[in-house]
């Protein structure tokens, strides 16, 4: 699923949706890292070594068992496309943020274009390109972005579940 969120005026982030998703969650015990790429060479595997820290710091990793491992290679993946699309299509990322609680782990990648992130339609599983948002929606609990009105940019999120 994909959808655009406005800031609410006050500036404190999106709000939930009646349906709970797709917002932003006040995480109790600090487990919120931001990464300013900018003009930063390296820009994609910088995004995965920081994520992978947060994933040890938080006892993502080392993995115990298979599924973990999948669901911290998940992210690293979801991770390294919000971050080449940004390159790609948007101008170039400023920032990563990686939150996480005990069910959910959101990603948020700001970047200053103007367009807006879509699957590509239909999909073309041989061809080469076009794979990003495909997979982030195949791999992600819900995707989205959000846009403060009068700002340049946008910030494109994904939440992954946290493992059991």
């Amino acid at each position: 699923m994909s959808t655009t969120r406005q800031h609410p005026p006050d500036g404190v982030g999106p709000e939930p949706d009646a349906a709970g998703g797709g917002a932003a969650s006040v995480v109790p015990d600090g487990r919120v890292r931001a990464l300013p790429l900018g003009s930063a060479s390296g820009i994609v595997p910088m995004a995965r070594d920081f994520t992978r820290q947060a994933l040890y710091d938080w006892g993502w990793l080392p993995a115990a068992s298979a599924d973990r491992r999948a669901a911290a290679e998940d992210v690293l993946l979801v991770v390294s496309e919000l971050v080449t699309n940004a390159c790609l299509h948007a101008e170039g990322p400023e920032e990563l943020r990686v939150s996480s609680d005990t069910k959910v782990l959101r990603l948020e990648v700001t970047d200053r274009g103007t367009g807006q992130p879509a699957p590509r339609t239909p999909h073309r599983a041989g061809r080469p390109g076009g794979h990003g948002m495909f997979i982030v929606q195949r791999l992600c609990l819900d995707w989205g972005v959000v846009r403060t009105p009068g700002a340049p940019g946008k910030t494109v999120w994904a939440e992954l579940a946290a493992p059991s």
